[in-house]
């Protein structure tokens, strides 16, 4: 039989962990509804970017002078990776799922004899990566001290992104981020960004005839690293709001399981109280009666 007062101990044990945890869902309740307005508000322009580019690309693509961030390097044998994780934990599968998908590519990759290199942000997916790919990680980004990511820290690292690619460090470059679809839901994604890959807008729209002045080549020199940029902020806003959703689900299960347990050792606690009050009557009564 447990002893009653480690029985109680760990009942007040518990009650403070079920306090902490109720506090952190709320903090990241609070916290999701903001992310989640900053990445809802972000699509639109992300997705009409893509349509005005493809449309673009499209025209541009078999022309002899396309960008090189369009047209690539005409390889595919180094592969530059930026997995975006979060800096802290307790926010449930979040960053583990982000890293196994990332995991698989490198796998896949090096299973073809590609090259990898790897960009980490967040301190959540370097500490994942380090230990089996640590030769391959070339940078890590902190953003540790960043309250609300903005679109000069997506900006940051699309330039050496970039910089990257114009010194031919690398030929291929993906991000790998987590979609939010809803607080439960949020997907691990990869999307490629260099050479840059457009969703098809679909068949039942029309992409109309123009005559671009300048001509697409050059236009598309100057939105391209923009959407680079454009793409690496979105993948952050994404993530925050996937880390909220993850933290909050993470805590309210977290919440709902300590008190599960104090339940549980209430029950254990009154059943082991109530024997030691029946073992102690039971020792009165045989003295009174040997007497």
């Amino acid at each position: 039989m447990a002893n009653l007062k480690d029985l109680k101990t760990r009942i007040e044990s518990v009650k403070s962990t079920r306090k902490i945890t109720k506090a952190m869902q709320m903090v990241a309740a609070a916290k999701l509804r903001r992310a989640q307005e900053a990445a809802e508000a972000a699509r639109p322009y992300a997705q009409q970017m893509n349509a005005v580019l493809g449309n673009l690309a499209k025209g541009a693509a078999n022309s002899p002078t396309a960008p090189r961030l369009l047209a690539g390097s005409g390889k595919d044998d180094v592969h530059l990776l930026i997995v975006a994780t979060s800096e802290r934990g307790l926010c449930g599968g979040f960053n583990s799922s982000i890293v196994k998908l990332a995991r698989l590519k490198i796998a896949e990759l090096l299973a073809d004899g590609k090259s990898v290199k790897i960009i980490t942000v967040g301190k959540k997916g370097r500490e994942q990566l380090k230990r089996e790919f640590g030769d391959n990680m070339i940078k890590h980004v902190d953003m540790s001290d960043v309250k609300n990511v903005g679109y000069v820290n997506a900006q940051e690292i699309a330039t050496d992104v970039l910089a990257r690619f114009d010194a031919a460090e690398y030929d291929v470059a993906t991000v790998f981020f987590s979609r939010f679809r809803t607080v439960m839901e949020q997907t691990p994604t990869a999307q490629q960004l260099i050479p840059a890959v457009f969703e098809d807008a679909g068949e039942d729209t029309v992409a109309p005839n123009y005559d671009y002045e300048p001509d697409e080549d050059a236009i598309l020199a100057d939105l391209l690293p923009r959407s680079v940029a454009t793409q690496i902020f979105t993948a952050l806003l994404e993530n925050g709001a996937s880390e909220q959703g993850a933290r909050m689900s993470a805590m309210d299960s977290a919440t709902r399981n300590a008190g599960d347990m104090i339940d549980a050792l209430t029950i254990q606690y009154n059943r082991s109280r109530q024997a030691a009050i029946t073992n102690e009557l039971i020792e009165i009564i045989s003295g009174a009666e040997a007497l």
